[in-house]
């Protein structure tokens, strides 16, 4: 088993990007909620080395949250980040307080002492961007601490302790405004707690294929394949674990883009050789949504029929002990926030807590552990091509949804398939398919007066979206140049029959979203 870091979780909003910079540096961690840490399970866990996050918590008032002392008394090195930093003083014998000074964004940190979280980063007598995010401060310092760096809000805004392999900061590594923070981070799991850096997705998959046959053994295992980045890993990385104990589902609902369905069957039924069920149900989905033009309606007959279709076609192939599901690691980490702690649950994901009772299958998650970057990789590492690993983010409902306040038909769908084919053609021509987060068109239900070929038309307008995003959660417009605008709206008029006038979406989320509807 490869080295492992706990990452105690008091709410903060960035703790994932802590993980994420972690396993940047090959090695393996896990985030808990700070409720859920107690001496059995970090005896099970066997970290070597445990970092305790921010949160929006005051350490001052009585009932706040805390490290459980067995974080402290199992020998392996601690890093206190932000509230972290201020638990673990308060817990260990100093002080904590409120105090009028805050500091919110970026700030300077006076390096005032070498230790080993600063080794061969930041040198004694350095001043260090750093990026804070705190009202309560640091006053008296545990016995067996002492100060490395200052700042002007935070006296002790880097503390030491070398006999037990302690540290805190009160500044935020993990967020790229500190501009050597994955550093600093890598010094600790590396040099203080002494992680090899071996994790690595070869080794992942190793592991992952040995725990799936140990799970399933020669039970029956079915998929829901949609095309998308997940589920297309989950199938690959389960065919290599069980061959032809697995069966895929692919429901074709008539929403996927242009060529995504005829790729889906090529790759997994012809290069890959797995056993695939493909149900071609676009009649039956457009039925449903007749006369349906309320987005939130659409959403839901889109997912009740899908969970029909599958489940028809997964007893017409025989049935499955089971169920094989693409939930990633931040599902889990959102749906088991601690109730009444300091954060709360941001979502209750569909892929997690467990399947329809109708269903009476177990589930087969072997993603579970990954961030979507590192599904990506996996993807790389199985072997699938980049076109599907790379692909932008994809809604469920698909291309239902880019088509607002207005009833779908195939007419329509097929105009909206045309051109953002010529959209997404254009971007990947320029160059620039990687740079953003997503990129689609939206067929708008609203019908212009134009002029094409001296004659007068009367046709849809189009709108064209692209954002940059790291997580989804905030979302900037991509600066297309007006000549790329241009050309990708020429296209769009001349090639598809339907359209007469493009416009560019330059809304950030928020206010807006990224999808339309």
């Amino acid at each position: 088993m490869s080295d492992r870091v706990l990452i105690v979780d008091f709410g903060s909003q960035v703790t994932q990007l802590i993980a994420r910079r972690v396993r940047e540096s090959g090695v393996y961690c896990e985030i808990h909620p700070f409720n859920k840490v107690d001496a059995a399970s970090l005896a099970a866990f066997r970290p070597k080395g445990i970092i305790l996050s921010g949160g929006p918590a005051s350490v001052t008032l009585a009932e706040s949250p805390r490290a459980h002392p067995a974080v402290f008394e199992m020998g392996v090195p601690v890093l206190g980040i932000c509230y972290g930093q201020q638990t673990m003083c308060a817990q260990l014998g100093g002080q904590v307080d409120e105090h009028e000074h805050r500091e919110f964004g970026r700030a300077f940190l006076d390096v005032t002492a070498d230790c080993e979280l600063f080794h061969g980063v930041w040198n004694v007598g350095a001043r260090e961007q750093v990026w804070m995010s705190h009202g309560d401060r640091v006053v008296a310092l545990p016995p067996g601490f002492r100060v490395v760096g200052t700042s002007d809000g935070a006296p002790f805004a880097a503390i030491a302790d070398d006999a037990r392999r302690f540290y805190g900061v009160q500044f935020h590594p993990e967020v790229v405004h500190t501009p050597h923070g994955a550093q600093l981070l890598r010094n600790f799991t590396h040099r203080v707690a002494g992680c090899s850096g071996d994790w690595t997705m070869a080794a992942f998959r190793e592991q992952e294929i040995a725990k799936v046959r140990a799970q399933v053994g020669k039970g029956r295992v079915i998929c829901g394949l949609s095309g998308g980045v997940d589920s297309s890993v989950v199938a690959a990385l389960l065919h290599e674990a069980i061959g032809d104990q697995l069966t895929c589902v692919f429901v074709d609902t008539g929403f996927m883009r242009a060529g995504e369905a005829d790729q889906v069957v090529s790759v997994f039924r012809d290069r890959f050789n797995i056993r695939l069920v493909h149900r071609d149900a676009s009649d039956l989905f457009l039925a449903k949504l007749a006369g349906v033009t309320e987005p939130e309606r659409k959403r839901k007959i889109i997912g009740a029929t899908f969970i029909d279709v599958f489940e028809e076609e997964a007893k017409a192939a025989g049935g499955a002990d089971f169920l094989a599901q693409g939930t990633l690691y931040p599902d889990v980490i959102e749906s088991v926030s601690f109730i009444g702690g300091p954060s709360v649950t941001i979502k209750s994901h569909h892929n997690v807590g467990g399947l329809p009772e109708r269903m009476n299958m177990k589930l087969v998650e072997p993603l579970r552990e990954l961030f979507k970057d590192e599904v990506r990789a996996l993807g790389r590492e199985l072997g699938l091509p980049e076109e599907m690993v790379g692909r932008h983010p994809f809604p469920g409902p698909g291309l239902a949804i880019r088509i607002p306040g207005q009833e779908l038909t195939r007419d329509k769908l097929d105009i909206l398939r045309k051109a953002d084919a010529i959209y997404l053609e254009e971007i990947r021509n320029a160059g620039l398919y990687d740079a953003i987060w997503q990129a689609f068109a939206v067929l708008l239900p609203v019908r212009t007066v134009g002029v094409m070929g001296d004659a007068r038309s009367y046709d849809y307008a189009c709108a064209l979206r692209a954002v940059t995003s790291t997580d989804g959660m905030t979302a900037d417009f991509y600066p297309f140049p007006h000549d790329f605008l241009g050309r990708v709206a020429n296209r769009i008029i001349n090639e598809v029959k339907g359209i007469n006038r493009v416009t560019f979406d330059i809304t950030s989320k928020p206010p807006g979203t990224i999808e339309w509807e």
